[in-house]
C-alpha cells in the first residue's frame, strides 16, 4: 500500500527521520520480524512540538516506502502512541504486514480500549511495549494484545521469573527485549518466552583456540584473489579446488536472480556471467550463510551494514567506485569475530587488507571507521551528539543517510533472494 501525500500529513518531519531496523528472533534463532523505530537525526536543530503530528508523519512515511521494501517478507513492528492509534491515517499501515507496538505511555482510558478493540476487529495484531511490572494499562489491555514485550534490562532474575509465571497465557507470546548477551538469551529460553529483540546474537563470543574453518578459509582466499586483481584463471582453478564453492556458484549464476538466458555448467562461463563485482559480494555474502539460514539475522545485520555503507561512500566520494567497494567490505566484515567465534586482529591476519579497512574495524577510524560507527549507532536507535556530530563531520544529511539505508533493504531483498538457493556447509 502506498500513501499520496496530503496536506493532513505532515511530512516535512520526515526529513528529519532515521531508521532503526532491529531484529525479532524466534527460539530458533531465526528472524521473524523487525522493529522499526523513527529517531529524529538532527535533535538539536529540529523541535518537533505536535506529538500527533509527529506520529502521523512516521506512520505516512513508513506507508509510502511499502513494507515490502523495508521488511521483505517479515513483518513489521510499527511504535504507535495514543495520538496515532486515535488518528485516521493509521489505516493506511497494512494489517497484514504489521504489528501495532503500544507505547508504554498510552493511558488505557476507556477510548483507547474501545480504540484497540475496533482496530482487532479490522483485523491488527498488537504488542505492548515494555512491560516491566503490573499496571493500570497492562490489565486494562492485555487480554487485547497479541505480543507482550518485557524489557529484561536491569531486571532482577527472580522479579523477571515471577513477572513471566503471572503473564504467561497460550493465546499470548512474551517477546524479551534488550537481550544483550548469550546468557540472557539462554536464561529467557528458560522461562519460556518465544521472541527475542537485542543484539546477543551480534556480539563476539571469542573461543580461545578457534581456527577459521577451511570452507571459510577458502572464501577468504578467493576474496582476496579478487582483490588483488588476480588472473581469471587463477580464480577459475582456485574456485575448482573447493567441490562445494563450485557447485554453490554454479546454483547462484543459474537461478532468475541472476538472470542468465542459459544454463551455465562451467565455473569458468559463470565467472564471465556473474562478473568479479558480483562475484565478490556473492562471497562475502556467502560466509554468513550456513545451509539454508538465508533467515540468519547475522547475515541480515552483515549484509545491511556492507550495502549502506556501499551506499554512503558513493554519496561521500561520487565517482569512486573502488571507495563503495571498499565500503561494503569493511561492513560486511565488522561481524566476522561474532561469525568466526575469533578475535577481530586474528582474522585480519590472516587476510590481506588495505590499512583504511584495518583502522575502521579495529578502531572505527578514518572515514570508513566514521561510516561504520554511524551504522552502529543508528542500528540501536541512538540518538543525540554522538550520532549528530558524525553526521555533520561526515556532512551527511539525514535524507542521504535514509535514502541510503531503504535502497540496501531493497538491494537485500533482491539480491541475496539469490545467496538462498545456493547453501554452503
Amino acid at each position: 500500500m502506498t500513501l499520496a501525500v496530503s496536506p493532513d500529513i505532515p511530512m516535512p518531519y520526515a526529513n528529519h527521520f532515521f531508521l532503526a531496523r532491529q531484529p525479532i528472533l524466534n527460539r530458533s534463532q531465526r528472524l521473524v520480524a523487525y522493529e522499526l523505530l523513527y529517531r529524529n537525526a538532527n535533535s538539536h536543530d529540529v523541535e518537533v512540538t505536535d506529538g500527533a503530528a509527529a506520529t502521523a508523519s512516521v506512520i505516512a512515511h513508513a506507508s509510502e516506502l511499502g513494507m515490502q521494501k523495508v521488511v521483505g517478507e517479515q513483518l513489521a513492528y510499527v511504535n504507535v502512541d495514543t495520538a496515532g492509534l486515535m488518528s485516521d491515517f493509521i489505516h493506511f499501515l497494512p494489517n497484514d504486514k504489521v504489528i501495532l507496538e503500544v507505547l508504554e505511555s498510552v493511558d488505557a482510558t476507556p477510548d483507547v480500549v474501545a480504540r484497540v478493540t475496533e482496530l482487532k476487529r479490522a483485523g491488527y495484531k498488537f504488542a505492548l511495549d515494555d512491560v516491566v511490572g503490573a499496571s493500570d494499562s497492562l490489565s486494562k489491555l492485555q487480554s487485547l494484545m497479541d505480543v507482550i514485550k518485557i524489557d529484561i534490562k536491569g531486571m532482577a532474575r527472580d522479579s523477571l521469573a515471577e513477572l513471566t509465571r503471572s503473564l504467561k497465557n497460550p493465546r499470548q507470546k512474551l517477546l524479551a527485549e534488550k537481550v544483550e548477551t548469550q546468557e540472557e538469551f539462554r536464561h529467557c529460553m528458560d522461562l519460556g518466552f518465544e521472541y527475542f529483540q537485542g543484539y546477543y546474537f551480534a556480539r563476539p563470543v571469542i573461543l580461545s583456540g578457534k581456527k577459521i574453518a577451511p570452507s571459510q578459509m577458502a572464501v577468504m582466499q578467493l576474496l582476496e584473489l579478487l582483490a588483488a586483481d588476480a588472473d581469471q584463471r587463477d580464480i577459475e582453478r582456485a574456485i575448482k579446488l573447493d567441490p562445494l564453492i563450485t557447485l554453490n556458484l554454479l546454483r547462484l549464476v543459474n537461478t532468475p536472480a541472476v538472470g542468465a538466458r542459459f544454463r551455465i555448467n562451467s565455473v569458468g562461463h559463470a565467472l564471465v556471467v556473474l562478473g568479479r563485482q558480483q562475484l565478490q559480494r556473492w562471497l562475502q555474502i556467502l560466509l554468513y550463510v550456513k545451509g539454508h539460514q538465508y533467515d540468519s539475522p547475522l547475515l541480515q545485520l552483515a549484509t545491511t551494514r556492507g550495502k549502506t555503507m556501499e551506499n554512503l561512500m558513493e554519496h561521500l566520494r561520487p565517482g569512486e567506485r573502488i571507495g563503495a567497494d571498499i565500503g561494503f567490505t569493511v561492513g560486511i566484515m565488522s561481524l566476522m569475530d561474532t561469525l568466526f567465534s575469533v578475535a577481530m586482529p586474528e582474522i585480519l591476519d590472516s587476510v590481506n587488507v588495505l590499512h583504511d579497512v584495518r583502522t575502521a574495524l579495529l578502531h572505527r577510524t578514518g572515514d570508513y571507521g566514521d561510516v561504520l560507527k554511524l551504522i552502529e549507532l543508528v542500528e540501536e536507535a541512538r540518538e543525540g551528539p554522538e550520532l549528530t556530530g558524525l553526521l555533520h563531520r561526515l556532512d551527511l544529511a539525514p535524507s542521504t543517510l535514509y535514502a541510503s539505508q531503504v535502497a540496501a533493504y531493497e538491494w537485500i531483498n533482491q539480491y541475496t533472494s539469490g545467496v538462498s538457493a545456493a547453501p554452503v556447509r
